[in-house]
Order: C-alpha cells, then structure tokens, then sequence
C-alpha cells in the first residue's frame, strides 16, 4: 500500500462501504421496527413466519439496490466482513483494503442503528425490536452455534464464488446475494437468527447492550468465509480461475495484483 494512488483507492471505496453499511442497517433496523414492532403493518401481518418473509425480501431487495448503486458499483458492495474476507482468499480483493472494509462495516452499522433510533424513537429500542439485534434460539451450545454460523456462511460463499468465477454468471451476483439474504432470514431467522454477516449483528448488539454469543456472530461466519474459500481454491478447474473483479470506476483497481 505504498504506492499513494492506491492507498487513496482504499480510503474511498472504504468510505463507500462505510455508507453502504449505514444504509444497510439503518433500513434492517427500519424494517424490524414496523415489521416486528408495534405498528399497523405487523398487526396486519400474522406470525413470526409471515413477519420473517416480509423481512426476508425487503432486506433482500435492499441489499441487492445497495450492491447496484454506484457506491455499491465502486467498492464491490460487500456490507459484510466475512465477504470481504473471502474476496480476498478468492483473489479477486488485496489484502491491504480488508482491515479498512472491515473498521469501515462495523462503523457503519453501529451508527446506521443509532440513526434508525433517532428516526424512529424509543420504539427502536424496545421489544420486540431491540435495535434489530440477533438472538439464537434456546437450547443452542455455543460449539453447535458456531458450526451452524460458520457451516451457513461457507454454503454461501461456496455459492457466490461458483458465480464470481463463471463468466455468464456474473452479472447475476447481486440478486443472487439479495436472494440468499432473504433465505437466511426466512429459513434461519427463528434458530440462529440468520445473521451470517458480523456487520449485521455488531451495530444492533451495541446498542441493545446484547452481548451473549455476540462473539460468535462476528467469528463465526469469519472462520467459515475462510474456510470455503481456502476449499473452493483447492478445487479443479473454474473455481481456481476468478472470473470477477472490482469494477475501476472509481481511481485504480483493488485488484489483487497477482490477478492483474
């Protein structure tokens, strides 16, 4: 990261995952509030399973609106450490730009909920909502916890990197992260919480003052993106070839230089 230009490159992709972040879990927050909290909304809406696919694909066409817009174009859109993460291992993201994304993710979504908060009064604050904030389901061990939060993250990275690496595929990686989000919600949602990104839990643990198994939530799906990524590029054939990199609208490439 010598070279000025690109340290520059850094700072500014950075910052748009710092506002990417924000918005994320400004809107997550925004969205629990009158899904799940008191409002007219979820009286209209009934059960947790209901309330969970109303989430599920309002937070999923967020995420895919936040990776298509053109802060999301310039830095990749990641809005998630554990991705971040593997783009690296994938090869496709230096190492030099992981810390700052990761520093820029967390700032993001503690004050991205602190904003919902002082939109939407004391109500964010309150159960049912609580800041958005995760809990697993009771009965959950902490080592079952982490295997379940690091197994469900690697499924997801294994499928993001079989498009990151397939040329035709590619164009359909942001509705496909829209539509996996929406999956963790609906599917995970009463179990472990369907978390999977440390950017989603960190904020909204902050916050409530929510800290039993906050340490897993920001590991866990950490050690898991590391681990398919380390196993996808140990596989024959297209997944050793990234197909995708950062778009270079914005100042010099992030490329890993080994893939220039």
């Amino acid at each position: 990261m010598s070279d000025p230009n690109a340290a520059s490159s850094v700072f500014r992709r950075s910052s748009h995952e710092f506002l990417l972040t924000f918005v994320l879990l400004f809107g997550v927050t925004t969205i629990v509030r009158w899904v799940v909290g008191p409002s007219a909304i979820s009286e209209a809406i009934p059960g947790i399973r209901l309330k969970l696919l109303v989430v599920g694909v309002a937070a999923g066409l967020l995420v895919t609106g936040l990776i298509l817009s053109p802060p999301g174009r310039r830095s990749g859109g990641h809005m998630n450490p554990a991705i971040s993460l593997a783009m690296w291992r994938f090869e496709v993201f230096p190492g030099a730009a992981v810390a700052p994304y990761i520093v820029a993710q967390l700032a993001g979504s503690l004050l991205g909920v602190l904003a919902a908060r002082g939109v939407w009064g004391s109500a964010v604050g309150a159960p049912p909502v609580a800041y958005a904030a995760l809990q697993p389901a009771p009965g959950w061990s902490t080592a079952g916890f982490f295997l379940a939060e690091a197994a469900s993250t690697a499924v997801i990275v294994l499928v993001v990197g079989l498009f990151l690496t397939t040329h035709r595929l590619t164009r359909f990686i942001p509705c496909l992260v829209g539509v996996l989000v929406c999956l963790c919600i609906v599917l995970l949602g009463t179990s472990t919480g369907g978390s999977l990104n440390p950017a989603r839990q960190f904020g909204p643990a902050l916050a409530a003052g929510q800290y039993g198994f906050l340490w897993v939530y920001l590991l866990a799906p950490m050690v898991g993106a590391v681990l398919a990524a380390v196993a996808a590029n140990l596989l024959p054939g297209r997944l050793r070839a990234p197909a995708h990199q950062l778009p270079d609208a914005d100042g010099p490439s992030l490329r890993n230089p080994a893939t220039r």
